[in-house]
């Protein structure tokens, strides 16, 4: 994963993960390479832990 990436135990808001897989896309042109669809997988994943924690805290 990138070095802008968070460390452990930093969680980050389901917004700013998102702008990052935004971001990964449109510099891979629409094509992921396996490096960088490694990398998505786990932006996915961070995203997906910061918007069940961001609904249970709206909750």
């Amino acid at each position: 994963m990138s070095p802008e990436s968070a460390t452990p135990g930093s969680p980050r808001s389901a917004a700013a993960v998102n702008e990052q897989i935004r971001a990964l896309w449109k510099r891979a042109g629409g094509s992921l390479s396996d490096q960088e669809r490694a990398e998505y997988e786990l932006l996915v994943v961070e995203w997906a832990t910061a918007m069940r924690g961001e609904v249970v805290e709206a909750a």
